[in-house]
């Protein structure tokens, strides 16, 4: 009997449905597979269903024989080798469209955070501080009628800016190529770079990671930027610097941060940690229960059509196919 290894626990029936074909084995921890659990897991298996922290090389590659496709549970992929895994013959997959709506729901979210200082003000309540109304007591910043920047105008780059209309925000955006559908629908105005970081209140980061992206947003951006802006990423964490976005939010260069995603996830710089105007959350962006649920659908369907000899829906490597 083929087995299929899972390296994470899902809500839902689709896993239960693969056991009654496959020999499903299913990481029991709450944490994920080390590198060697992962390895050793592998080594027999015909079908991995993944996270993007979930390191598919050559080595593990070369250690799995029998391995026909991986199947990642969500939109990004960096963390395969996408034309070693090619080469060999073997179908990458992931699950796109399905957390866009999801993860531009988490950047309002975070936007709100820090804004009005939500989570500052419940460790007030709940320290037993509150004692009086002040007019000078947690004051934030609005967001009615503010500059929001998109950078990465995507399909969650486009979701968030949807969400801006019913808040009379300004909207204006940079990405590699100017989106004028985007446009089209949500009246917002592509800028170069500069006028983006000089013209923003709030930066909302949902640009994939590139060799382009890659530590774009450093101490001279921040030094461009507002003193009271905020910046938001919901997209990966190496897209900014970590220690220079927190010497820019101690020394008053711009306001404040929200951030789902991390340089060296999942180790958070620690001056980041310690300061009071950022919200940190651990990579939500997607964590919703009915995303999950089609998450792992869609991840799990994958699964059973490449294990069947057809091709899976959502496959990445097209080239796959001189291959097989």
């Amino acid at each position: 009997m083929k087995k299929v290894f899972v390296t994470s626990q899902y809500p839902g029936e689709s896993v239960s449905r693969l056991s009654e074909k496959y020999n499903v084995v299913v990481y029991p921890e709450t944490t994920l597979p080390t590198r060697e659990e992962l390895l050793e897991n592998a080594r027999d298996s015909s079908a991995l269903i993944t996270t993007v922290s979930d390191i598919i090389d050559k080595e593990l590659i070369d250690l799995s024989p029998e391995l026909k496709i991986v199947s990642n549970a969500g939109v990004g992929y960096e963390n395969v080798d996408i034309p070693y895994a090619t080469k060999k013959g073997i179908f990458v997959a992931n699950t796109p469209h399905v957390l866009t709506e999801t993860t531009a729901d988490l950047a309002w979210a975070l936007m709100f955070s820090v804004a009005r200082r939500i989570v500052q003000a419940d460790e007030y309540v709940r320290a037993g501080e509150f004692t009086c109304w002040h007019p000078s007591l947690l004051l934030g910043m609005n967001i009615h009628n503010a500059t929001l920047g998109i950078f990465g105008m995507g399909r969650i780059g486009t979701a968030v800016v949807r969400r801006a209309k019913g808040f009379d925000m300004k909207v204006i955006y940079q990405n590699r190529n100017r989106n004028v559908e985007a446009e089209s629908e949500t009246g917002a105005q592509y800028l170069d770079f500069e006028t983006l970081l000089k013209e923003s209140d709030f930066i909302v980061i949902t640009a994939p990671l590139t060799d382009e992206t890659r530590g774009k947003f450093g101490i001279e951006e921040f030094k461009k930027m507002k003193t009271s802006s905020i910046i938001i990423n919901v997209a990966r964490g190496a897209i900014i610097k970590e220690a220079e976005l927190a010497y820019a939010l101690e020394e008053g260069i711009i306001w404040g941060a929200g951030l789902d995603v991390f340089e060296n996830e999942p180790v958070v710089n620690d001056q980041l940690l310690k300061l009071k105007n950022t919200v940190l959350v651990p990579h939500i962006g997607s964590a919703s229960i009915q995303t999950r649920h089609v998450m792992i659908d869609m991840a799990v369907e994958s699964v059973e059509l490449a294990l069947s000899g057809e091709i899976p829906k959502n496959l990445v490597n097209t080239k796959v196919l001189e291959y097989l």
